[in-house]
Formats: structure tokens, C-alpha cells, sequence
């Protein structure tokens, strides 16, 4: 696909997104402070379908308001869980980098927080359908496995992209991380700022190419390009080494190649990290088979250890995948 035509097909994406809300401020917000970058960019230059436009904010006080329109949004229109309760079920608050809420840190200035975090109590996410289930799957015999439940979670996200006559760019989906829309839109939440403060976060070069709403311009990055056609995957360093390593799966799956040299500089990086901190294992877990590493997480801090143990980490992961 040609650059213009994706200018073009991301500036109507956000128009019509934008015309669907009714608060002019937030309308505003979108309009002037959004980026898209990831997956979907270089999904268009290849001529893939896109699954869904990843859009993220160029500062913590957009982030932050259109982060709670939706999750004010959600409220109004709760799932069936949460009837009569999901003022108290679900809250956004600014988070210090681990994601713990920092108090009285709501004013968008408030230089502590590096991070807007939605929270669903009790659930960990939650969905139009209703919440979404992270009970650990061997304590309900009712449940079935792992496997089971993701294909539940794909589930929930596909019937959203029928035709229902429900309102178009809807909350669908709620996590700590991002606020799925229906109609293909996902808000990241828990990064913000300027396109190369956000790929700060990001891990392969191929998904650094982005558009900015305030100028409508479309930066194809030549290291980017070059990822693409070659469909080489080349990292460029992140904070999440763990998740990249663990991504890198479902490249290779594509027919996607990695030589050894990448593996080496990711395990590098692991190897600042203490991953017997629960705290650095479930940041470095984010983004990854959530259905999976949440069950691990959670079993982990339902010991009341700020240490991982190792046999019993060993156990779980037997257990679970």
C-alpha cells in the first residue's frame, strides 16, 4: 500500500472515530494528540489485513481524559456483572512505573506517575459481554484449561466486530494496559508522550513507522522499511526483554526470521533484570499470554511473597501451560 493511501485510511479512521464523541474536549483531544504506530502500519505496507489501529497519546493529560471518557462510558453501560456496582468495579488512577497507584494522583501534572491505569476489581478485565473469568484454572474444575479460555477471550473480541447496531467506537474491553473499542480501535494506556518517547517501550524496528493526527504525517522509519521486506526481525532494545523474547514466537510463525545476534542482545538485557522480584517478573510479563502469566502472577502474590519461588514457579508453569 501506497503512503498516501495510508495517510489517507488512518486520517478517516480517526475522523470517524472522533465524530462518534460527544464530549468536545475529548473530541478534541483525539483529533490533536493521537499516534498511531505498530502493527497495523506495517500490516498495511504489506498488504495484510489489519487486525486493529494501536493509537496512543502524546501526553499524560490526553491520555488520562480520554482514558476516563471511556471508562465513564463503560460505566454507564455496564455488563451484567457489574450492575449496581461498577462505579466501585472499575477505576482509572495515574500509577508510578511499577503500575501502583500513586495517592491523590489525579491532576494529569502530577510528575510521579509515568503510567494511567485502568483497573477491573476482582477481575483483572472485563468485557461487553460481561468479565472476563481469571480464576486459576485448575482450582474450577468447571472451567476447562488454558486453552479453553483463550479461545473464550477471542471469542468476546470477534462477535464485537459484528454488525449488532450498537454504537460504533464502544468500550468493549477493559485491562490495566488498554481500552479496546469496537470498530478496531485500542487505546494504549500505559505508555504516552512524543512517537520516539513511546518506541522507547518497543522492542522490534519493523513496528516504529507512525502517523501523527496534529500534522497528518506519516514517518516510514528506512530501518523499518528494510525489517518489512526482508521480514527480518531486528531488536532494537526495550524494557520489556522478557516479553520480547517470548514474542518473538509468533514472527516466526509468520514465516519471520531472527538470527542469533538478536537473541543475544535481548538476553543481555534479561540479564539486568531480577526476575525473582515479582514486581520486574510481572512488568517484564505484559503484553504476553495474558491468560497464562496473570494465573502465575496471581498465584505467586496469593503466597504473599515479594520473592518468586522458583520450584513453585517451575510447578505452575507445568500446570498451566
Amino acid at each position: 500500500m501506497k503512503s498516501k493511501t495510508i495517510k489517507s485510511v488512518l486520517r478517516n479512521k480517526i475522523k470517524a472515530w472522533a465524530a462518534s464523541i460527544d464530549d468536545e474536549a475529548v473530541r478534541k483531544a483525539v483529533e490533536e494528540g493521537s499516534i498511531i504506530t505498530g502493527g497495523c502500519i506495517a500490516s498495511m505496507l504489506l498488504r495484510e489485513t489489519v487486525n486493529d489501529y494501536d493509537v496512543y497519546f502524546k501526553d499524560r493529560a490526553t491520555t488520562l481524559l480520554v482514558a476516563g471518557y471511556y471508562v465513564r462510558k463503560f460505566k454507564e453501560n455496564p455488563p451484567t456483572k457489574f450492575k449496581g456496582d461498577a462505579q466501585s468495579q472499575v477505576e482509572i488512577y495515574l500509577a508510578d512505573g511499577y503500575g501502583h497507584p500513586i495517592k491523590g494522583g489525579h491532576s494529569p501534572t502530577d510528575e510521579r506517575s509515568s503510567r494511567v491505569k485502568v483497573v477491573v476489581k476482582s477481575a483483572g478485565a472485563a468485557s461487553e459481554n460481561g468479565s472476563v473469568n481469571y480464576g486459576y484454572f485448575e482450582a474450577n474444575p468447571n472451567s476447562g484449561d488454558a486453552a479453553d479460555y483463550v479461545e473464550e477471550v477471542a471469542a468476546v473480541l470477534d462477535e464485537t466486530k459484528e454488525k449488532s447496531g450498537k454504537p460504533p467506537y464502544r468500550p468493549i474491553f477493559l485491562t490495566a494496559n488498554a481500552i479496546t473499542l469496537s470498530d478496531d480501535i485500542q487505546i494504549v494506556v500505559r505508555f504516552f508522550g512524543m512517537p520516539d518517547t513511546i518506541h522507547e517501550n518497543y522492542d522490534f524496528v519493523h513496528c516504529m513507522n507512525y502517523w501523527t493526527s496534529w500534522d497528518g504525517e506519516l514517518k516510514l522509519r528506512p530501518e523499518s522499511l528494510e525489517s518489512l521486506l526482508s521480514k527480518e526481525l531486528r531488536y532494537v532494545g526495550s524494557k520489556y526483554p522478557l516479553c520480547s523474547i517470548i514474542r518473538t514466537r509468533k514472527f516466526i510463525q509468520r514465516q519471520w526470521t531472527i538470527n542469533a545476534g538478536q537473541y543475544l542482545k535481548m538476553a543481555m538485557q534479561l540479564g539486568d533484570l531480577d526476575l525473582n522480584d515479582v514486581t520486574v517478573l510481572e512488568e517484564q510479563l505484559t503484553g504476553v499470554d495474558a491468560a497464562y502469566f496473570n494465573e502465575i502472577i496471581r498465584a505467586i502474590r496469593d503466597k504473599d511473597e515479594s520473592r518468586v519461588d522458583r520450584a513453585y514457579l517451575m510447578e505452575l508453569i507445568d500446570r498451566i501451560f
